[in-house]
């Protein structure tokens, strides 16, 4: 069969189209020079991504992305996936955090920057991946950025949304439960180890783990008022409803007020061991202003309890003139004697009882002090403290548990001791730390209940020693008064 195109024919043609294919390249670097010429850079690079936009093909995969934190707050979502992701990684991860504190019974484990888990929630793949990137804060300096991504199909964001998402959160909640370890976050100490949740800069908080051991059924208090703060607690748990449809914040105010030693911080301890709340130990000397109160207060969790101890103290506080090295611009003084900066009882106020205090749920705010009668009234009023709890010196009912507790005495049987140490605490001021101390001195019950006798008949004679110099002296200043007349 004779060829249906000559040698010479293909030769021509492929010379033709090699001239054409010549002639259109250099065209195209003419007309690419011309635009470099003609075109300014940033009307070239707005036209080159148009043109990609359009000729990239869609991608079928939506990603949503979850920050630490929300504005000045906690990101509720970041710390559920943080916990749940724990539960969901697969032999694929190459890297992982591993970390146990000494009364936790497992391993804490969680995905290090980079790493990726893949779920599977009703036939839908979710793929999650943990990023970590330096930004810059207001004051210039490096802050980390922690960034949980979700990737998914795009039909499927309705059901992710609606279904998965809060599936995450109910999981996370219900793993955090089953072994929580209770913690005392006290702002920008040296000493504490600063966690995950913790930030170094303003409004840091770093924890360790509460391994205070008081409980309701080891504290030396009336039963009676025992039983009135732990039926309180049980209602405050049950009315978050209650509280939202009456138009107030989630959260309750106790005043502890009594002398020295009478259980205030144990009291506090075991209330936290009782509702499984975390504590945040807040040292009005620590906090410069009003505004900085405001961004430690939210950056505290909910089901917590806030705690300020002495707060009789903290008068000089709300006094006190603001360092200038804090601030790079000092405003002057307003007429009231304060600067723009500066901490106020108006702040503190705002703080618990306004609008900022609105911003969380299920909080527990305590206040100690020794002496309630320097408190001003604006503390006191029900919405800010809802409960004032007198701390008083140990009672007979207070000695006897003190004694089962340290001794190992059952107070249901006679005990010789018992009568005299009666009628001593009832003339006597001793406080439960004292006795406690007391107590504490010698194994031998015996030896321990007559060393607490003595202690307290000392006391006593100590207590009547001053009674009677300070009538003496009365009537001293008395006959000097008439003399002068």
């Amino acid at each position: 069969m004779a060829s249906m195109f000559s040698s010479s024919e293909i030769s021509k043609s492929a010379t033709t189209l090699f001239s054409a294919y010549a002639s259109f390249a250099g065209s195209m670097m003419l007309v690419r020079s011309m635009a470099n010429e003609l075109i300014p850079h940033q009307l070239r690079s707005y036209l080159f991504s148009t043109f990609r936009y359009f000729f990239t093909p869609l991608s079928p995969n939506l990603t949503l992305t979850f920050d630490e934190r929300y504005g000045m707050s906690k990101n509720q979502v970041y710390e559920a996936a943080e916990i749940y992701l724990s539960t969901k990684i697969s032999p694929k991860t190459e890297r992982l955090k591993v970390s146990k504190t000494r009364k936790q019974k497992h391993f804490t484990i969680a995905l290090e920057k980079g790493e990726t888990v893949v779920d599977l929630f009703e036939d839908v793949k979710l793929t999650w991946r943990f990023l970590c990137t330096e930004g810059q804060t207001q004051k210039s300096h490096s802050e980390e950025r922690r960034v949980f991504e979700l990737s998914f199909n795009k039909k499927h964001k309705d059901k992710v949304i609606d279904f998965y998402l809060p599936y995450v959160l109910f999981k996370a909640e219900e793993i955090k439960n089953q072994d929580k370890m209770i913690r005392l976050y006290s702002k920008q100490c040296p000493f504490i180890d600063f966690e995950d949740d913790g930030r170094k800069n303003g409004g840091s908080w770093g924890s360790i783990i509460l391994e205070h051991p008081a409980t309701f059924d080891t504290l030396a208090m009336d039963p009676d008022l025992k039983k009135m703060i732990i039926d309180d607690l049980e209602r405050f748990l049950k009315r978050k409803e209650y509280y939202k449809k009456v138009g107030r914040a989630w959260k309750r105010g106790y005043l502890l007020f009594g002398p020295p030693g009478t259980g205030k911080s144990s009291l506090v301890a075991a209330m936290a061991n009782y509702l499984k709340f975390d504590i945040y130990d807040l040292r009005l000397s620590s906090v410069r202003s009003d505004a900085e109160l405001r961004r430690d207060l939210l950056s505290t969790t909910n089901r917590s309890i806030l705690l300020i101890e002495d707060i009789d103290c903290s008068s000089e506080v709300l006094e006190r003139p603001i360092e200038k090295k804090y601030y790079k611009q000092e405003e002057p003084p307003a007429k009231s004697g304060f600067t723009r900066h500066q901490l106020t009882l108006s702040g503190i106020l705002n703080c618990i009882d306004g609008l900022w205090s609105s911003c969380g749920d299920e909080r527990i705010i305590v206040f100690t002090t020794n002496y309630k009668e320097r408190l001003d009234p604006a503390l006191l009023r029900p919405g800010r403290m809802d409960m004032h709890i007198h701390m008083s010196y140990c009672t007979t009912h207070g000695f006897r548990l003190l004694a089962s507790n340290y001794l190992g005495i059952d107070s249901s049987k006679y005990n010789p001791f018992f009568g005299e140490i009666d009628g001593l605490l009832k003339s006597t001021e001793a406080s439960p730390a004292e006795v406690a101390e007391e107590l504490m001195k010698s194994e031998d019950a015996n030896a321990a209940l007559q060393g607490l006798v003595n202690f307290l008949k000392r006391k006593r004679d100590e207590g009547n020693e001053t009674k009677n110099k300070a009538t003496d002296d009365s009537e001293v200043s008395s006959s000097i008064k008439r003399l002068n007349a």
